[in-house]
């Protein structure tokens, strides 16, 4: 037996290509899960490229579908619930996956919503954590119109900080000011004053500015590096009153933070933004449009055919 898969594919343009795989087997402690939506972010398209991802191997991290069949061992979810993933190779349509990658999608909230919430909200959830976010706090968040961004926003404005987003255009500002921003800006050259934390998405130029703005003791998150460019720091840049740059990356056996998310989703608190949608026939175009920056959020696939398709910003 075989399921069906979006396979790293080295000899294709994209290097991706659909493919049979075996039909995944749950072990003790797993559950079978049929995959309706998944998520495609910066991260699947950099293991296309780095080999983290074999070929042959099914790429993507973030899903949501319905529990087929339940742990063995009678943890998890029971046939049928509902569930969000964040697990590696989730573009099949059925996976098998540790109980401890997964969580409930409440009543509420739908299941491509909740496919949009695992690597992003992550992201910004644990970063802003471990950046020590808290009430009167001047958080600035670089690459704001993108997924990790929308969602650090959200939470930094909801845990009582000051939140300044800076975007690459003004057009890609839109609704950050609806999602709590303080201050909408255009790069960083209007970011006057000093900041305490950083969740830096961009790389390049824009972290060592970051750096610059970074206040004593405040805590810089390196979170992702979209702009592909390299950061050159003058020198003594580093040299000073202290303060951190911490490299980021998401962790696995996400259960508890998921359940977190979706709950804030099902509640409002954190709305999942989707920038495309479409099937994942089209994952080629989803690719595209998320290398060049024209999404704003999240690029969401759906594995069923009813899916619709191409951008939107409204729903």
């Amino acid at each position: 037996m075989a399921t069906r898969a979006l396979i790293v594919d080295p000899s294709t343009p994209d290097g991706l290509a659909f493919g049979q795989i075996a039909t995944p087997v749950a072990g003790p402690g797993q559950v079978l899960v049929e995959v309706l939506h998944a998520s495609l972010n910066y991260a699947d398209l950099n293991d296309v490229t780095s080999g983290r991802v074999p070929a042959g191997a099914p790429l993507g991290l973030d899903a949501a579908g319905v529990v087929l069949r339940e742990a063995a061992d009678g943890t998890g979810p029971a046939a049928g619930t509902r569930v969000v993933l964040f697990a590696q190779g989730v573009f099949a349509e059925q996976v098998a996956v540790e109980v401890s990658a997964l969580a409930t999608v409440p009543d509420g909230l739908g299941l491509a919503e909740a496919a949009a919430l695992p690597t992003a909200g992550l992201a910004a959830l644990r970063s802003l954590r471990a950046a020590g976010v808290a009430p009167g706090k001047r958080v600035l968040v670089t690459g704001a119109s993108g997924g990790v961004g929308r969602y650090a926003v959200r939470l930094a404005a909801r845990a009582g900080a000051y939140v300044i987003a800076s975007v690459g255009a003004p057009a890609r500002g839109d609704g950050l000011v609806e999602a709590g921003a303080g201050e909408v800006v255009v790069g960083l050259d209007d970011v006057k004053e000093p900041v305490d934390v950083v969740v830096e998405n961009v790389g390049g130029p824009h972290l060592v500015r970051a750096w610059e703005l970074l206040a004593p003791g405040g805590s810089l998150q390196s979170v992702g590096w979209t702009s592909g460019r390299p950061a050159v720091f003058p020198p003594y840049a580093t040299v000073g009153p202290p303060k951190t740059l911490t490299s980021y990356v998401n962790e696995f056996g996400a259960a508890g933070d998921l359940a977190e998310l979706v709950r804030l989703a099902a509640e409002g608190a954190l709305v999942p933004e989707i920038g495309w949608r479409g099937s994942w026939e089209r994952f080629a175009e989803a690719a595209d449009a998320l290398r060049g920056r024209r999404v704003r959020g999240k690029a969401v696939f759906d594995l069923e055919t009813r899916g619709r398709g191409g951008y939107r910003t409204e729903d």
